[in-house]
């Protein structure tokens, strides 16, 4: 049951990290700073990333990787946006950190998508099948596609705090 409820806590964290983070992604294509949403991005996702390690550990898992990987570029994208308050290549750098930490959290949601959704399940049950393959290509891609757009239009010299 303990385990039931930390399970939908998790899940309800990362899902305020995938629509913050969005919101946070499309202000940085419109050239926004859009703070306060920025400031919960990225306490939700780290947030997410922590918690995942706290479920039963039977080894170490992809998952943990992906945990691991999405905290350290968390710590960038802090750094590079409070610390050095996106100044010269800080910019660009926060931009790609930001994308990559959104990235991974909408990554583990379409693994546990495939993994939870009966539906997808059934096109994908062992996650090695075209569907889910074609599925995390197509994110991807998108997310490199607007990671290089907003690191274009997001400029510190024409961005006002909002």
């Amino acid at each position: 049951m303990i385990l039931r409820i930390y399970t939908i806590i998790h899940t309800l964290i990362s899902l305020v990290g995938i629509f913050t983070g969005l919101v946070v992604l499309f202000g940085m294509l419109a050239g926004e700073r859009l703070d306060g949403w920025t400031k919960w991005f990225l306490i939700t996702t780290v947030l997410t990333s922590v918690t995942g390690f706290f479920f039963p550990f039977h080894g170490f898992t992809p998952a943990y990787a992906v945990g691991i990987i999405s905290l350290l570029v968390l710590a960038v994208a802090i750094f590079a946006r409070y610390p050095r308050q996106l100044a010269g290549a800080w910019r660009w750098i926060y931009v790609v950190t930001a994308v990559i930490a959104l990235y991974l959290n909408v990554f583990v949601g379409i693994v546990q998508a495939f993994l939870k959704v009966p539906a997808l399940h059934a096109m994908a049950p062992t996650q090695t099948e075209p569907p889910f393959k074609l599925t995390q290509l197509v994110v991807l891609a998108l997310f490199v596609l607007l990671g290089i757009v907003a690191a274009i239009r997001f400029r510190p010299d024409s961005i006002r705090a909002t």
